[in-house]
């Protein structure tokens, strides 16, 4: 059952239909219709100042100035690393070079007995084992018959001439040098021959005197010397 006074209540009242017209030209006159006034869009938007970009650029500003500093204090730290460790490795070079210098007397024994031929036995054998110690560490000897004289490294305690070479050369050795690395440990004792200088030729011997010219003349011609006839006068 349906409510009295709404659209549709009667079953015999038909549904009304409403049609707009919206074209804008007039059919009949051709004419344009009046429209309705635009909406007024109001003043122009003004552009507002982004203080947010001004933010971001200070943001950026700073970043690059830590990063900037961040990249200085690592190329610091690079290279107190490098220096520490290059001071490091010299004074491993400074220490081992002092052990070696004590122990070069214990090697001017080991040399002596084997130029005696008295390194035999288990003494060889450590004095082998000592020198492949030494070598791994670095020792090397230096001085041997035949070097050219080098002051810097070798000490002339014996000096003699010889036709046999042609600069000075260390021919004896003494005692043998030692160095450990580019530090001299010790400079070789040797025995230096050095060419042998020209000597001048002897000056000729001095003409006869006059008066002996004259007793050459006397004995060939028979006669006493002069002065062998006054002693016979007297």
């Amino acid at each position: 059952m349906t409510e009295p006074g709404r659209p549709g209540s009667n079953p015999e009242e038909p549904e009304r239909v409403v049609i707009r017209d919206k074209r804008k030209i007039d059919p009949l006159t051709g004419t344009l219709r009046n429209l309705e006034p635009a909406a007024d869009p109001g003043p122009a938007a003004v552009p507002i100042p982004n203080a947010e970009s001004d933010e971001v650029a200070a943001l950026q500003a700073a970043v690059a100035e830590r990063t900037a500093d961040l990249q200085r204090v690592q190329a610091e730290y690079a290279n107190y690393r490098k220096r520490a460790d290059r001071d490091r490795l010299a004074a491993t070079d400074v220490a081992i070079s002092r052990v070696l210098a004590e122990l070069l007397p214990v090697l001017d024994d080991i040399d002596r007995a084997r130029s005696h031929d008295d390194l035999t036995g288990a003494l060889k054998a450590v004095a082998d084992h000592l020198d492949n110690i030494f070598g791994k560490l670095g020792l090397q000897s230096f001085g041997e018959v035949g070097d050219p004289f080098d002051p810097a490294i070798h000490e002339a305690v014996l000096h003699t001439e010889s036709d046999e070479v042609s600069e000075p050369t260390a021919t004896i050795i003494m005692r043998r040098g030692y160095q450990h690395g580019d530090r001299l440990l010790r400079a070789a004792m040797v025995g230096v021959t050095e060419p042998a200088t020209a000597t001048a030729d002897p000056a000729p011997a001095p003409a006869a005197e006059a008066t002996g010219d004259d007793s050459a003349e006397q004995l060939a011609d028979g006669d006493p010397p002069a002065s062998d006839a006054a002693a016979t006068e007297n």
